[in-house]
């Protein structure tokens, strides 16, 4: 059982009895006839052999209000992609495989390229890139819905919930946000927890009150890999190719719609999957390197709205963001007390010591490079720099999928 407390500038919906399933599934489905909804699935090749995918493959075989399911494969020869075609083709809607490793995708890529895009960084940003461009050659979808395929607790009631505030005709979201507890016998998120959102606060403590600030600290969970937007915004938004991908798609939501259109949805009352290393000796690696993008992000969208970011400046956001972080481990040891939790306040602080390393490493790579690895088109402008390029894209997913 949820608050329904609603205290700040993004809506919140809360989930607040367990409604079946089926109930919201029928209430989609009713308005699928005329607004069609697109489930895009990122995954690697080897996400098939771990326990997540099977469960996700299992549960979606009860969707039947999506007009497609798009999968962008990542990694996979040829022979793997058919592999993975004949495994998703058990699903009851329409099953499309981005082949990204593919000839006919290749070839797209390197077209991109000649027109002076970047697609330099391979990974999920790139790929869900190309994927949104896929689906948004079909002019009439009107809604995509996105998670990650690594989560091994999966029910699809998270999807329905995800992408029922953007498609209800009654209802006036573009942009939603899903968000769960990341508790099993003990807390994790750690990320979450202790960076991002200490960063946050820190943030506000400095400046005072900042409109894109307090936007950024009404989300439960910013960081959650768990969305859905309806097309029209999909087309003008950019994607960052790194880990900051998340930060700078909230910053780009902001920018292209009212917060009014903008909410989060608890989608699932826990959520699990795998879990990052945290090794302050390999600052390039797993959640360390996670940190460190998105504090470069973070610098950089608030450097696009106008603010002037000194060395003072980040001394301060250094020391004050120790004494947040610190604040935030004594909320936390509480919060795992009070629950019965494992809490291991050692490696909390270990975490945040981490972190710092992170925070110094991003104010380095951002004062060096302040613009940093560009963030990818809107599909808007690709389609005015190339004007087949759509139909190509299409044509190039249905051969691969025939």
């Amino acid at each position: 059982m949820a608050d329904f407390c609603q205290n700040g500038v993004i809506t919140t919906l809360q989930k607040l009895k367990a409604r079946p399933v089926e109930e919201i599934e029928r209430e989609l489905k009713t308005i699928a006839r005329k607004r069609k909804m697109i489930l895009l699935l990122p995954a690697l090749v080897t996400e098939f052999d771990g326990v997540a995918m099977p469960k996700i493959i299992e549960e979606l075989k009860e969707v039947d209000y999506l007009d497609k399911i798009v999968l962008s494969l990542d990694r996979a020869d040829e022979k793997q992609f058919n592999r993975i075609r004949k495994i998703m083709s058990v699903l009851p809607v329409d099953v499309r495989v981005v082949w990204h490793d593919g000839p006919r995708m290749q070839a797209l890529q390197k077209a991109l390229k000649d027109a002076e895009f970047n697609l330099e960084n391979p990974g999920k940003g790139r790929s869900v890139w190309m994927s949104l461009g896929y689906i948004l050659s079909d002019q009439d979808v009107y809604a995509i819905a996105l998670h990650d395929c690594d989560i091994v607790n999966y029910e699809r009631e998270m999807v329905a919930r995800l992408i029922y505030p953007v498609v209800h005709p009654a209802l006036s979201f573009e942009f939603s946000k899903g968000y769960y507890a990341r508790v099993t016998d003990r807390l994790y998120g750690r990320v979450t927890r202790l960076y991002y959102t200490p960063l946050i606060r820190t943030l506000k403590r400095i400046l005072g009150y900042n409109a894109f600030i307090e936007y950024l600290d009404n989300f439960r969970y910013a960081l959650s890999g768990e969305f859905a937007f309806d097309t029209s915004l999909a087309r003008g938004i950019r994607i960052s190719p790194t880990w900051g991908l998340e930060v700078s798609l909230l910053s780009e939501v902001y920018q292209k719609t009212s917060v009014n259109r903008i909410c989060q949805v608890e989608i699932i009352d826990t959520y699990e999957h795998k879990h990052q290393i945290l090794q302050k000796s390999k600052p390039t690696e797993g959640l360390i390197r996670m940190a460190t993008e998105i504090g470069k992000a973070l610098f950089r969208v608030l450097s696009q709205d106008g603010l002037v970011m000194s060395g003072a400046f980040f001394r301060t956001l250094l020391t004050s963001y120790i004494q947040e972080s610190r604040t935030a481990i004594e909320k936390y040891h509480a919060l795992a007390m009070l629950n019965g939790l494992t809490y291991d306040r050692h490696e909390e602080i270990e975490a945040v010591d981490a972190f710092v390393g992170s925070m110094k490493l991003a104010i380095d790579e951002f004062v060096s490079d302040p613009v940093g690895i560009p963030m990818m088109a809107a599909w808007v402008r690709v389609e005015a720099a190339i004007r087949d390029f759509s139909e190509r894209l299409n044509e190039a997913v249905e051969e691969d999928n025939r």
